[in-house]
């Protein structure tokens, strides 16, 4: 499917801006690395898959980046991240919390195992970067926090309760932390998407087709997001313009919730 927001990318929008990107290397991450570089951003990018570097290499071109092999679930990776960055490259403007993914089943399938997984994925990943970046943007005086969330937090979504509670997490931190850092110079907002078409929505998983079509029912347009379409909310809300906006989240959903 073409880029529908490929047009509207802003030159320069992030030129001189260290951009660090979680869950860079599938889906929803991809597009946010390629669209922050085509911006001019500085990415240092993250991601638990074996191939994670090779995927962003081949995001990224001849710009200037730099990788980190990390789960981020652990407290100590997190702070190895934003580390990293802050010795490389002398800043960290930009954090967007991409790392995630649903362990989606009825809930009373799930396992102690599954469920300590969703809450590790999508909660404490987010939890421990915050916790490692706000003293590097407090310091500067600036700092841009976008998370991805859901948009089943608000539609409660057909087998996804237990990912619900997980991104709850995530849309509930995001105004208790833009409220307290707001006079340092720091957003911190969330996206939330409904179904995007990311390469595990296009196989088509036999055990997920019947809960992609429930969740598309609920869409008024009729179809999942791009990823694109979603990067284009994420890069908006992590950049300058966005700069009176901090505690929102914003859905990104075709419909299926509003107001």
């Amino acid at each position: 499917m073409p880029d529908p927001t490929a047009e509207f990318t802003v030159p320069d929008r992030f030129r001189g801006r260290v951009v660090v990107v979680t869950g860079a290397a599938g889906g929803i991450g991809t597009a946010l690395v390629s669209r922050a570089v085509r911006e001019g951003a500085v990415v240092v990018a993250t991601d638990r898959r074996e191939d994670g570097k090779d995927v962003v290499a081949g995001l990224v071109g001849d710009t200037t980046w730099e990788y980190v092999d990390a789960d981020l679930a652990d407290e100590q990776d997190a702070q190895r991240l934003i580390d990293t960055a802050v010795a490389r490259f002398g800043r960290l403007d930009v954090l967007l919390n991409n790392a995630g993914g649903g362990i989606n089943r009825d809930f009373l399938t799930h396992t102690s195992q599954t469920r300590v997984e969703t809450v590790n994925r999508n909660l404490w990943t987010v939890v421990n970067c915050c916790t490692s970046v706000l003293p590097v943007m407090r310091a500067a005086g600036y700092g841009r926090i976008v998370n991805v969330g859901a948009d089943s937090v608000r539609n409660g979504l057909f087998q996804h309760a237990m990912y619900n509670a997980a991104k709850g997490g995530v849309h509930g931190i995001t105004t208790g932390l833009a409220r307290e850092f707001a006079l340092d110079g720091i957003t911190v907002n969330t996206v939330a998407p409904t179904g995007v078409q990311t390469p595990f929505v296009e196989s088509r998983p036999p055990e997920a087709v019947d809960r992609f079509e429930k969740t598309r029912q609920l869409i008024p347009l009729g179809r999942f997001a791009t990823t694109a379409e979603v990067a284009s909310a994420v890069l908006y809300l992590a950049s300058e313009e966005a700069s009176f906006i901090t505690g929102q989240v914003v859905s990104v959903n075709g419909g299926s919730t509003m107001l």
